[in-house]
């Protein structure tokens, strides 16, 4: 299948797919007049890919373990004892994050709440 069709089929944009390219992630076949050609296991590789995506990695970080990871077609696991520890210290980091978002909201709602107050009207 041609480019248009997979992003159709794994319901992506054709520059994400370009994009999954640049980055390694993808690997289609060309024809002699260059054209992109995918299979079935491109469009599981893309659905992979978004998965991992979707749990807050990085195009590198995707590109060093979807070749480790496990995918029966209902779950995408690590196959590995080493990516679980590396999934569990980017949980962490995503948890810092949230606190730290948390702590920024809660200035700002601290000085919205002291504008509302001494409202001039300006």
């Amino acid at each position: 299948m041609q480019i248009g069709a997979l992003a159709d089929r794994a319901g992506v944009s054709t520059r994400a797919l370009r994009y999954y390219e640049e980055k390694g992630l993808l690997r289609p076949e060309r024809t002699a007049g260059g054209y992109r050609l995918y299979t079935d296991e491109h469009a599981e590789v893309v659905r992979r890919i978004r998965i991992l995506l979707a749990a807050g990695l990085n195009t590198d970080m995707v590109g060093e373990i979807l070749p480790c990871m496990v995918d029966d077609g209902e779950f995408l696991a690590p196959g590995c004892d080493d990516l679980i520890a590396e999934f569990v210290r980017e949980r962490q980091r995503i948890d810092d994050q949230i606190a730290e978002l948390h702590d920024v909201r809660s200035a700002l709602t601290g000085i919205i709440s002291a504008g509302e107050a001494a409202s001039t009207g300006c």
